[in-house]
């Protein structure tokens, strides 16, 4: 009988464990969508996201969208477009935010196109040496429940970003929420592995 209260009470602690544990993590991440953009940054980093064909996904489309918005309203910050081209891209993802900014309004010569990067970690790395020296304000684009991580990676690269969060679409809300909660714990457990 004590054994099996013993278990009972160990499922009851590994489930609380997990429930404050990932409300956590989705109020740090709700707490970065809703924070508001600097203006007038000298920079900013639009990360990549899946293209179909030659055509943005949705949720790239998004950040495409906010990106120009901003760019539009603050005319000295120039861009990184940052992706490389994967399965089923006929074009890089970098290329596909420029075609995209610059069917939005935005001057081809305020774009940098980064193509070689293939998750977030290289999205920044790789931008980074792009970034011309005497710019030293800037700020990461991406959808809203992206972010959080985003400004976590590049602080652990040395980089302070500020973030502009992008809307998700709303069909794709429960897979971007479930699969970041595991993409912040991989980071976690990485990060804390490297420390060791």
């Amino acid at each position: 009988m004590k054994k099996k209260k013993k278990i009972v009470i160990l499922i009851i602690s590994v489930f609380l464990f997990i429930s404050i544990y990932f409300g956590y993590l989705h109020l740090k991440i709700r707490e970065h969508s809703l924070l508001v953009a600097p203006k007038d940054v000298d920079y900013m980093i639009i990360l990549g996201a899946r293209v179909k064909g030659t055509t943005p996904s949705l949720a790239l489309q998004y950040r495409i969208d906010a990106a120009a918005q901003y760019l539009k309203d603050n005319q000295t910050t120039i861009a990184i477009a940052s992706g490389g081209k994967g399965d089923g891209e006929d074009i890089t993802e970098a290329l596909a935010i420029k075609i995209g900014l610059v069917k939005l309004g935005v001057e081809e010569e305020r774009i940098i196109l980064e193509s070689k990067s293939t998750d977030t970690v290289e999205n920044i790395t790789y931008s980074m040496k792009l970034i011309p020296d005497n710019l030293t304000t800037g700020l990461v684009v991406s959808n809203d429940f992206h972010i959080y991580r985003a400004k976590l990676i590049a602080k652990d690269l040395g980089l302070k970003l500020a973030g502009l969060p992008a809307d998700t679409p709303a069909i794709a809300i429960p897979k971007s929420y479930s699969r970041e909660y595991l993409a912040i714990t991989k980071y976690f457990i990485k990060r804390s592995s490297k420390m060791n």
